[in-house]
């Protein structure tokens, strides 16, 4: 590979959590950077950035070409998530609109398209340091799940039938700086005292922090041997339910949370609960489902040693300092009057 021009890389997603800090990083590697971006969109990190922006949204063939155009590698990001919703909704914009992403990448002959996906496409069950070698489930407990196992497929048809040069990595529980979704719900959840573990709470997390991510999303992009590969992506140690929401609560200054649902009760509760709301037709997620049963009842472990193997993938943080820069915008302010303070439960 030429490295002495600089790269030009094309991210979907570039408002959001993982390809802001991808974007981040690529233009710290002095690459030039095209992000996709809606109208509607807060782009005041891409502009400090200094990202070309490229007006238009998933579902936009033209503002994909555009974005192509001249890239030598293809970040998609983008994706609707979510633990409520048809199979329709999310098939259109994970799948329909990423055939107009991949045929584009094909045209424009890109070097490299890295896919993100999500460890949500194995079976919903326990999992013990699960590898690549288990395929996807042929059926998920939810839609999105589903249509990202429908997406790895597409991308991989790509590969195999019109030679796109495409890798794909699954990340678990993503959190990190600037997370406008997931930490500041589980904080709210907190605050509010509703939050409650499923079964013990000693149940791997999934996680990891985004910066390790992008590091993993950047060796699938570098190495030739990741092409056509799928990878599973995490911080690499064990962290369980209680370990991550005790230390969110901690460094927010919060009540670490004590109270447990029964595992057969909060299983039994997610599908009558998830089928009664199915039943009305309800728009917004109930408080407990399939989806939520998933993430805070089974055990999450998967393994990452394809990905070290491969990719040389090693985390450059350790969970306990991630966490740190994750929260350090959600760490309560010393008061002037009185510092202590900071660091007194709510």
């Amino acid at each position: 590979m030429d490295t002495a021009k600089p790269r030009t890389i094309f991210i979907t997603g570039a408002t959001g959590l993982v390809g802001g800090h991808a974007a981040e990083e690529a233009s710290r590697r002095g690459y030039r950077v095209k992000a996709l971006v809606r109208a509607s969109s807060d782009t005041r990190w891409l502009d400090q950035l200094g990202v070309e922006k490229i007006p238009g949204d998933l579902e936009d063939a033209e503002s994909l070409r555009r974005g192509v155009a001249g890239a030598d590698w293809v970040f998609n990001c983008a994706a609707k998530v979510g633990d409520w919703g048809t199979l329709a909704e999310f098939r259109r914009l994970n799948v329909d609109a990423l055939r107009l992403l991949l045929d584009a990448a094909c045209d424009a002959h890109v070097e490299r398209l890295v896919h993100v996906s999500s460890l949500g496409v194995y079976e919903g069950r326990d999992h013990h340091g699960t590898d690549e070698t288990v395929p996807p489930a042929a059926s998920s407990l939810d839609a999105y799940t589903r249509s990202k196992t429908e997406a790895e497929a597409l991308v991989l048809k790509y590969h195999q039938e019109r030679s796109l040069p495409a890798a794909i990595v699954r990340p678990g529980f993503i959190y990190g700086e600037r997370d406008r979704t997931v930490l500041p719900k589980l904080l709210m959840n907190l605050r509010r005292g509703t939050f409650a573990y499923f079964g013990s709470g000693e149940q791997a997390l999934n996680c990891i922090y985004v910066k390790n991510l992008v590091h993993g999303i950047f060796l699938a992009a570098e190495n030739p041997a990741a092409l056509g590969e799928f990878f599973n992506l995490t911080d690499g140690e064990p962290v369980s339910k209680i370990r991550f929401v005790s230390r969110v609560a901690e460094l927010a200054g919060l009540r670490p949370p004590t109270r447990h649902i029964p595992l057969g009760l909060a299983r039994l509760l997610a599908t009558v609960v998830e089928g009664g709301a199915k039943l009305r037709g309800a728009r917004n997620a109930p408080i407990i489902n399939k989806a939520r049963f998933k993430f805070l009842g089974l055990h999450l472990d998967y393994s990452i040693d394809k990905a070290r193997r491969i990719l040389g993938y090693q985390p450059p943080y350790s969970f306990d300092e991630a966490i740190e820069r994750a929260m350090a915008e959600h760490r309560p302010r010393a008061h002037p009057e009185n510092p202590a303070r900071a660091g007194s439960p709510t």
